[in-house]
């Protein structure tokens, strides 16, 4: 099983989405946040969003719909799939996520792209020492995002997932953000495929059912399907 997730499961945990956000992300343009040239012309503001988000989300707490998903592995071999960078689906029990946009809670050397370190909640200051005890300096580490015009990574270990899943589950995404959104292309055609949207969604995808409310609502109640019809299926075997 699949579970395909977006900045829309972690509204109820009060993480606005990014183009929601209140603050730098009204007061800049994305590109001055959210791409490579903005961190080299500003690491200061760079820095400054991220960790305010990063805190923001250190705060937060897994919903009941992070919670439901996480209950599935109690019959179901699952992967969850994310655009999200908080790590609510970890904290709520999930044992096997894909962060296809990177971790808030997670920086990484610029020159070294492979020596990413776990800040967790830590707040860095221009006294501060850098995860790896050297001075703190802004423009040597940044936030382990994928940034605007930036490779995504683990895009074919994802399809892979999708395209063998039989249990498909879309949560809270737009299905505007390219190239994740095309991932969905991969799924079977046989898959049991299910998209929980607020609305009626104008980017269904082919073949997938929509369960229309709030995630915290109806992903709970398509989780306790899934359960008793697992539990039914090993009590007729």
């Amino acid at each position: 099983m699949v579970v395909f997730t977006g900045a829309g499961i972690s509204a109820a945990s009060g993480l606005p989405t990014f183009r929601d956000s209140e603050g730098l992300w009204q007061q800049y343009d994305v590109y001055q946040l959210a791409s490579p040239e903005g961190f080299a012309a500003n690491p200061e503001l760079v820095h400054r969003f991220y960790q305010s988000r990063r805190l923001a989300a250190a705060k937060a707490q897994p919903n009941t719909a992070h919670l439901a998903i996480a209950q599935l592995e109690q019959q179901y071999q699952v992967v969850v799939i994310t655009q999200n960078i908080d790590d609510l689906h970890e904290r709520a029990g999930s044992s096997q996520v894909i962060h296809l946009h990177g971790k808030l809670n997670e920086l990484r050397k610029v020159n070294q792209p492979d020596a990413v370190f776990d800040i967790g909640d830590a707040e860095f200051t221009e006294h501060s020492l850098a995860p790896d005890g050297s001075a703190w300096q802004l423009s040597e580490w940044r936030p382990n995002i994928v940034w605007f015009g930036e490779m995504v990574p683990h895009l074919l270990e994802a399809s892979d997932f999708l395209s063998a899943a039989q249990k498909v589950l879309v949560v809270g995404s737009s299905l505007l953000v390219e190239p994740a959104a095309s991932l969905l292309h991969s799924c079977g055609e046989d898959a049991d495929k299910y998209l929980v949207d607020l609305a009626a969604h104008l980017a269904t995808p082919y073949g997938f059912k929509v369960l229309q409310g709030e995630a915290v609502t109806k992903v709970v109640e398509l989780v306790r399907r899934w359960l008793n019809d697992a539990n039914l299926d090993a009590s007729v075997s």
